[in-house]
């Protein structure tokens, strides 16, 4: 499994209090709730857009677990972030609230301000309602803090057009996939999206995480440099098809969404949630379809794939401990997930749940299957700091395709630098 930590899920010894979630506590934390498991619950999130369709569940959590949310959202992040930080230093810090995984978790797990949930995520896991390796980006030595609030696979999406018109099938090896690029960009299609800012990292994510999963683990720790051979040759290799003119033009300014219909190019790796985008764009389920991306290395026994995930979490202080803890169970369930993905869209994390979107619900079943392992997304895997330099760094290689070694030397830089100061 791909993960900084390893994960230690003790499912033995797991007490559910009755028929009813909510009468299990989070974990082994002394907390300072005062027990209540029901009632109203104060919520706050990052993203006060998604308010109506956090609200619109608690006609089924009212009825499962007798818990509504009253929801305060900030459309300013950093406000938020500052808020929810200062509020660990009152009487006041919040019994529900969203954050983010990797670095900025791991600092408030640090500092005792965030309630265990190991039980809950053992529940869960026994339960059939979530995988084990998606527990990985919520563990740290060795329990489980928060729980995801949703997640999305970066596969890949394409126009069914593109494929159809040009005799190529959904590939499903490395080999058929640079087949399908090849024959596109014979037929004058453009095969990949890409771009110079903000999402520039996925494409290198696949790469090395599809190659060898331990590589792409050992760029979390520090202990595989970006400028070690292997990280080269693989860096060798997207340049390799970028010299067969395989990507778009990095600093177009066209919305992906539009460039995919209008068949700037036929393919764009992305998160699942794009299809929110592909839909404003005015594609249905017979303009698009996506898949898992194929693994570089076809020896794998698994195929990787990458996954984003937002967590809610409960203040460990909170008066409302015990009441966001207790929402925090029901929130796995599949009760709790149907009614969310009917609200919000996107896959889901418990594989029961009943997806809305055709399209979705058949990549969120397959993902889910044996034949896939899920890793955390470059944006949350690595520290900040390191990721801050390599999405400016690969942003360059994509407008300016050349040895890679100069851009791997400047991120390793930034990783010596920051690496030196945790020790």
């Amino acid at each position: 499994m791909i993960s900084r930590r390893k994960i230690a899920i003790a499912v033995t010894g797991l007490v559910v209090a009755g028929a009813a979630l909510a009468g299990c506590s989070g974990g082994s934390g002394s907390g300072g709730g005062g027990g209540e498991t029901t009632g109203t619950l104060n919520f706050y999130t990052d993203k006060a857009a998604w308010k109506p369709d956090f609200e619109s569940l608690n006609d089924t959590s009212g009825a499962d677990v007798d818990i509504t949310l009253k929801t305060t959202g900030y459309s300013d992040a950093n406000q938020y972030d500052a808020f929810i930080k200062q509020s660990f230093r009152t009487n006041k810090s919040p019994g529900l609230f969203t954050w983010h995984t990797g670095e900025s978790l791991k600092e408030l797990v640090d500092e005792g301000l965030i309630a265990e949930t190991s039980d809950i995520w053992a529940n869960a896991i026994d339960e059939g309602w979530v995988s084990e390796d998606l527990a990985e980006g919520y563990t740290f030595d060795g329990k489980q803090y928060c729980v995801p609030m949703n997640i999305a696979y970066w596969v890949m999406f394409y126009n069914k057009a593109a494929f159809a018109d040009n005799g190529i099938e959904v590939p499903t090896t490395w080999d058929e996939l640079d087949d399908a690029a090849a024959t596109l960009k014979a037929a004058g299609v453009t095969p990949y999206q890409q771009s110079s800012v903000l999402f520039t990292f996925q494409w290198f994510q696949h790469l090395v995480a599809s190659s060898d999963p331990d590589l792409y683990a050992g760029l979390t720790t520090g202990d595989v440099k970006y400028t070690d051979p292997e990280i080269v040759d693989i860096m060798n290799l997207w340049l390799e098809e970028h010299e067969n003119g395989w990507f778009s033009d990095a600093g177009s300014s066209t919305d992906p969404a539009v460039g995919l219909k209008q068949g700037d190019f036929a393919m764009i790796n992305f998160g699942t949630f794009f299809a929110g985008n592909l839909a404003g764009a005015g594609m249905t389920e017979d303009d698009y379809g996506m898949f898992a991306i194929p693994a570089v290395n076809d020896d794998l026994d698994k195929t990787p794939v990458a996954v984003e995930s937002g967590p809610i979490c409960v203040a460990e202080n909170s008066s409302q401990r015990d009441l966001g803890l207790a929402y925090s169970e029901w929130w796995m369930s599949e009760s709790a997930q149907t009614a969310w993905n009917a609200a919000h869209g996107d896959v889901a994390f418990n594989p029961k749940t009943t997806v809305a979107d055709p399209v979705l619900a058949e990549i969120g079943s397959q993902i889910a299957g044996d034949d896939y392992q899920l890793y955390d997304r470059f944006f949350e895997a690595m520290p900040t700091a390191i990721v801050t330099t390599a999405i400016e760094q690969f942003g360059a290689f994509n407008a300016n395709p050349g040895d890679p070694v100069p851009f791997l030397e400047k991120i390793q830089a930034t990783a010596d630098k920051y690496w030196a100061e945790q020790e």
